[in-house]
């Protein structure tokens, strides 16, 4: 998730914005929202965001001026929300570096298509902050085999996502090109073949172990266990004592002592 800081003037606009809108399915974190940029600079010079979104009117200072200030310690993207877009705003905007200008009143469609582009973005930028661009999606890619692993039951993407901090597009683009599969094959392949170590062991019913793999349905993971091992649970579970079986009684004859 990438950090957003939100700095408008009309609270109930403010929180309506920090609250409402789905910032995690775009990929984003409210990380701070303020009415006041007086009160927000201190608190964003010590806790940088990504993504700064401002309106461009305030008490006591005007978004422009408090960008003024942000760009003398961080070169953060910024987001301006206003009803003027005269030749002076667009401008400064322009002098400031401004990612994007959204006009009052606030389109959903709008927000959405700027923060998605601003996130492809930043998405693009963490390749390039790496020396070696293999040695960063190898890690990417290690460290969400580790979490399935550890955590097949309740595994998603968007946890994944979270936990190496890019989105979740990013991360099943990244992980189809360098795994060689998606993010939910994998995932299901870490859960079948622990589903096939639990089936060993005759204590456990089928419904039980579809449970500990992380399906809350037994129909469900009956259809997955047969569409990956080519045979019900049950089957596998016969076949594979019997297998055993055979091989116990051969180990016995092999080591008896000749007539």
């Amino acid at each position: 998730m990438y950090k957003l800081f939100i700095v408008i003037g009309e609270k109930t606009v403010l929180d309506s914005i920090a609250e409402l809108f789905p910032w995690k399915q775009v990929g984003f974190e409210v990380t701070g929202k303020y009415s006041e940029a007086s009160k927000a600079l201190p608190v964003l010079k010590e806790h940088p965001a990504d993504v700064l979104l401002s309106d461009t009117r305030m008490p006591e200072m005007s978004g422009f001026e408090m960008v003024r200030q942000v760009r003398t310690f961080s070169e953060m993207r910024v987001v301006m929300i206003g009803s003027n877009t005269g030749y002076s705003v667009l401008r400064e905007a322009l002098q400031l570096r401004i990612s994007d200008f959204l006009l009052k009143p606030l389109n959903y469609n709008d927000v959405l298509q700027c923060f998605e582009n601003i996130r492809h973005e930043l998405d693009g930028q963490l390749v390039f902050r790496e020396p070696e661009t293999g040695s960063y999606y190898k890690r990417i890619v290690g460290k969400v085999d580790d979490y399935l692993r550890v955590n097949y039951q309740h595994a998603t993407l968007n946890k994944a996502a979270d936990l190496v901090g890019i989105s979740t597009g990013y991360l099943s683009r990244i992980y189809k090109e360098h795994k060689g599969m998606r993010f939910a094959e994998m995932l299901t392949r870490v859960r079948m073949e622990k589903a096939g170590q639990l089936l060993l062991d005759p204590g456990y019913r089928n419904y039980e172990i579809a449970g500990m793999v992380g399906y809350t349905n037994p129909n469900n993971f009956t259809r997955a266990f047969k569409a990956f091992y080519r045979m019900t649970p049950k089957e596998y579970r016969t076949g594979t004592c019997k297998n055993r079986n055979e091989s116990d009684n051969q180990e016995v004859l092999s080591g008896a002592p000749e007539k």
